[in-house]
């Protein structure tokens, strides 16, 4: 069990620092816009990049991102990646490829939040596809650590539930794909998603390697190319992230160090599974976790 002890003088109120929010777009190395939200504080610590899970909007990080500010980050981006939600109806998300989201999308992000927040480190924290996109993007060396939650090798067979996993991405969603052009959110895998983004998605799930032994991806390869710390935050109640789908997501950062984290809904006091990290019902007993890490670089103390 690690020891989960809040921020110290900080987590004890509801806000330390004040916080401002803006809206604003990234614009793409392809020309392609992205709506994005920069929060911002009076602290001087690092700026951080929150990259999103597959078929989520930046706003379910809005709490999370609020919180790092009042905690001292000096600036928090969080952004949507190309053929999401409503941009998945647009004719040019035709085109989009799901890998786009880390070759493309996070570096153009990235580069917005150091030309937003000035000078000073910058620390990255990727939701389940969010920690695939920092392999994918070439860029983590502009990174001084990064934090990955729920973060996994999505092969269906190494899902709690596997069947349903298969079912609902190939006899739900991708029929839905030739049929709308996109997946809609009533499908129930997110919300809605580019149908050529999908397919990728699905394509992936039903490989052993994910999307290591895709010919496409080429720039898998990037993961050896990782070498700044990370600390990986998995959960024991993720049907999509086992041990071992976990597993075999973190050994492909073969040159990084990894410090690796579990926690439970005993620790939580309530469920978690995929999503439940960045629900703010887990603000005071889970989120000290990633904050001190993401901020001040420590990780939790080993306990029996």
């Amino acid at each position: 069990m690690a020891d989960f002890s809040p921020l110290p003088n900080k987590a004890a109120s509801d806000a330390f620092f004040p916080v401002s929010r803006r809206e604003l777009t990234v614009e793409a190395g392809d020309g392609v816009t992205l709506p994005a939200t920069l929060f911002q504080g009076e602290g001087r610590g690092p700026a951080v990049l929150v990259s999103a899970a597959a078929a989520v909007e930046r706003r379910f990080y809005r709490a999370f991102a609020t919180h790092l500010v009042e905690q001292g980050a000096r600036a928090v981006l969080t952004y949507d990646y190309r053929g999401v939600g409503e941009a998945a109806k647009a004719s040019k998300a035709r085109t989009f490829r799901m890998k786009d989201w880390g070759v493309i999308d996070l570096p153009a992000a990235l580069g917005r939040l150091e030309a937003e927040a000035g000078k000073g480190p910058v620390v990255g924290i990727g939701h389940s596809f969010g920690g695939v996109a920092l392999g994918l993007s070439g860029a983590s060396a502009r990174f001084t650590r990064y934090c990955l939650v729920a973060a996994m090798n999505g092969y269906f067979r190494r899902t709690a539930e596997p069947l349903s996993v298969f079912a609902r991405m190939n006899f739900a969603g991708v029929p839905a794909t030739r049929l709308f052009g996109h997946v809609p959110a009533s499908v129930g895998l997110g919300t809605a998603l580019t149908g050529s983004i999908f397919r990728d998605w699905a394509r992936w799930c039903r490989r052993p390697d994910f999307l290591f032994s895709d010919p496409e991806v080429p720039e898998a390869e990037r993961f050896s190319d990782v070498r700044i710390p990370l600390m990986s935050i998995a959960l024991t109640d993720d049907r999509w992230g086992t041990r071992e789908a976990v597993a075999k997501m973190l050994e492909r950062f073969s040159n990084a160090e990894i410090a690796e984290v579990w926690l439970s809904p005993e620790e939580a006091g309530r469920p978690i599974g995929h999503m439940g990290y960045f629900r703010r019902e887990v603000r005071r007993t889970l989120w000290p976790v990633a904050t001190k890490y993401l901020l001040e670089a420590e990780t939790p103390s080993a306990g029996p």
